[in-house]
């Protein structure tokens, strides 16, 4: 269905719908094998750090099944790994692939658009070459927290460019691998291509790179056939705050903010300003927009009722910061907290306050 024109009430029962449709899929025995199958082939960890923008989609853009990429989000890409959640957060998931036997490659987004300065990042007031900078940053910190000998754990700068959902890579030498540059000879000779320009990463790391970096060139492809001058835009009418989102395997849908920055009010500012932009200007309807809070599980008991607990502050005190910053647009606030087994990728409902009751 067009999810952008509907009544909130049928984004909202859409929405749900797409999550128990995830679940089951996640679990069927079918994509299960296929996703161990996956893993087995390609068992380098791929850990993503981008900006809440919901065009920023690197599974859909590199056609990578669900649950192969975990991510990081938070407003412009903007990450300290000083930061006490964020740390022993990325910490403790490359412990665990470690602990596995395995390596994990860790990668750093900004993202622009070739054809507009304003379709750019706002966290970063448009500005591209702040947020590159910025994505060296938090290259350095990782290389300070892992190493700089890149054997086990890989930082990689990538350039997002949203009108064409194009990787960039930058390489340790300033060289860059622009994927809607390449030619077809040059597709052909991409091993090689990555073996001279990533000297330093393992030649499994590589290995394992190939398949987002083929999805991403068919991706581009299959971009350039259709006109999408409204998806290329700000379309979201959802403000996400927690971790599991997985799911949302659809861009530009809903703008996700992770529970990683000491100051969460200023990303939920910026991003109930742009939904209320996005309502203002036409591109979504401004009957309402669903601000949805989800943490993780692991196991039942504790670690749920936890998880439970987090949820809901974390709703509460982001509907009091639209509230006090945004008080026109809380008035069609649809609230909603969940969390979700990471083993099974179920999304449980526990609390909504939505009006009509469409939660």
């Amino acid at each position: 269905m067009d999810t952008y024109s509907k009544p909130i009430a049928e984004r909202i029962e859409w929405l749900f719908a797409l999550a128990r449709k995830h679940a089951s899929d996640y679990s069927s025995p079918e994509i299960y094998l296929a996703r161990r199958r996956y893993l087995a082939a390609h068992p380098t960890a791929i850990l993503v750090f981008k900006c809440m923008d919901g065009r920023i989609n690197i599974p859909v853009a590199t056609n990578t099944p669900p649950g192969i990429i975990q991510p990081f989000r938070n407003l412009g890409g903007m990450f300290n790994l000083g930061w006490p959640h964020l740390g022993e957060t990325v910490t403790n998931a490359v412990n665990q692939v470690v602990a596995e036997g395995r390596r994990v490659m860790l990668i750093i987004t900004y993202h622009f658009a070739q054809g507009s300065h304003h379709r750019g990042c706002a966290g970063f007031n448009y500005c591209t070459e702040s947020a590159r900078a910025h994505t060296f940053q938090i290259k350095a910190q990782m290389e300070a927290l892992f190493g700089t000998g890149h054997s086990t754990v890989y930082p990689l700068v990538c350039g997002f460019e949203t009108d064409e959902d194009a990787l960039l890579l930058h390489s340790s030498s300033g060289e860059l691998l622009n994927m809607a540059a390449l030619t077809d000879t040059e597709r052909d000779s991409l091993p090689s291509l990555l073996a001279r320009l990533f000297p330093d990463m393992p030649v499994q790391m590589r290995a394992d790179l190939m398949p987002l970096l083929l999805g991403n060139l068919d991706h581009i492809a299959e971009v350039r056939q259709v006109k999408r001058v409204l998806e290329i835009e700000h379309r979201e009418w959802m403000l996400c705050i927690g971790r599991g989102f997985d799911w949302l395997h659809t861009p530009n849908l809903a703008l996700i903010i992770g529970p990683y920055s000491p100051d969460l009010a200023d990303p939920i500012r910026k991003a109930a300003g742009i939904i209320q932009s996005n309502m203002q200007s036409g591109r979504i309807p401004d009957d309402g927009f669903l601000l949805l809070s989800t943490a993780p599980y692991d196991e039942i008991g504790v670690d749920r009722a936890r998880a439970v607990l987090k949820a809901n502050f974390m709703s509460e005190f982001a509907a009091e910061v639209i509230r006090h910053s945004h008080a026109e647009l809380a008035e069609r606030m649809h609230a909603c907290t969940a969390v979700l087994h990471w083993a099974t990728h179920q999304l449980e409902i526990c609390h909504a306050a939505c009006r009509e009751s469409v939660c």
